[in-house]
């Protein structure tokens, strides 16, 4: 949906934040004088060993400008073409990346699981598994699990949850992938370390995403087995994703960890979503775990708050009444705030 003409407060997505002056400083600096292109450069070279101190463990990590290239290229490398990947219904590889993960295995399907608040649930991938006829040549053979973190409906997996996901698919020879987009702002309401909810409970490659945060395209595939890049390179390339001007991705991801931009920016947006759903009261639809808001508010009252200037799109069908709103990291404190004041001003829909 297209914003209306006299949107005065956007609450669209965290895609149209500004890139935040950390990381603009960061390209600029990297923005001089000559250096060797696709990834032979000073910056993109340092990217393994920050992030590996990140984690806390060592990594290969590869810098890319999209999600959708991130999450499929890391898909692709370990699904063949005949494989399947366990997700959620409401995950992007499913909802948003138009076949993107299928089109880059040269085949593999996406089967979809069940599970509250947009979270894959153990029994439900129990289950699967279980049922599953493994060896059957008529039917796709299960490779890996993908779980969201945060979830597309703004909720966050606890790293228990995330291990015993784990040791589920790793009983089958299947491995983890973690789409990361929102995986700052997971990580700061949790209030853990980056590697408690990846790699220490079980996560094999995540597509680090820093761009819903800040930054103005930079992103992340992170191998946490350095065996598991097998041909991922490879598959990059030939995708068009390995980048001539790598330096200027990886910088902004430096900095991005380094500064310590990726924290703060997230705990802004997560405290501002936070405020945003303490005010719709009844009619809000998930908990909120990060920086989105779903909203369950009725056709004349989400018409009404359009009326009023507030940009956001419809969840669902737009006969339903439902409403994603989601904080991005430098949204103007009196934006929020008339929206709060919008919210409690009518009784929520029931």
């Amino acid at each position: 949906m297209a914003p209306a003409t006299g949107t005065r407060y956007h609450f669209f997505s965290d895609n149209t934040a500004s890139v935040c002056p950390e990381l603009m400083q960061a390209l600029a600096a990297a923005n001089s004088g000559f250096a060797v292109a696709y990834g032979d450069d000073p910056w993109t070279a340092r990217l393994d060993a920050v992030l590996s101190d990140f984690f806390g463990t060592r990594v290969r990590a590869f810098p890319m400008i999209t999600g959708t290239a991130a999450n499929a290229t890391a898909l692709a490398t370990l699904v063949p073409p005949w494989g399947a990947v366990f997700c959620h219904p409401e995950a992007h590889i499913n909802r948003d990346e138009c076949g993107a993960p299928t089109f880059f295995s040269g085949g593999a399907q996406l089967s979809l699981l069940p599970g509250a608040h947009g979270r894959l649930e153990p029994a439900a991938l129990a289950e699967a598994i279980a049922g599953w006829p493994f060896g059957d040549v008529h039917v796709v053979q299960p490779a890996a699990v993908s779980i969201t973190q945060a979830s597309e409906l703004g909720t966050a997996y606890r790293p228990e949850d995330v291990a015993r996901l784990a040791a589920l698919a790793h009983g089958r020879g299947l491995k983890l992938h973690m789409d990361g987009a929102r995986l700052a702002n997971a990580v700061t309401f949790l209030g853990c370390h980056p590697g408690d909810v990846t790699w220490r409970a079980g996560v094999d490659v995540l597509s680090f995403g820093a761009t819903k945060n800040g930054a103005m395209g930079a992103e992340a595939v992170v191998f946490f087995d350095s065996a598991l890049v097998g041909d991922f390179e490879i598959r990059r390339k030939r995708a068009g994703h390995l980048l001539s001007k790598s330096r200027y991705a990886a910088a902004q991801l430096l900095a991005y960890v380094e500064t310590g931009v990726w924290q703060r920016n997230a705990a802004r947006a997560n405290e501002l979503a936070r405020r945003i759903g303490a005010a719709a009261g009844k009619a809000l639809l998930h908990p909120v775990e990060a920086n989105e808001v779903f909203l369950d508010l009725g056709v004349s009252r989400r018409e009404a708050l359009r009326a009023q200037g507030f940009g956001f799109y419809d969840l669902g069908p737009p006969t339903l009444g439902r409403a994603r709103m989601v904080a991005s990291w430098d949204q103007p404190e009196q934006d929020v705030s008339a929206l709060c004041a919008a919210l409690t001003a009518t009784t929520p829909h029931q």
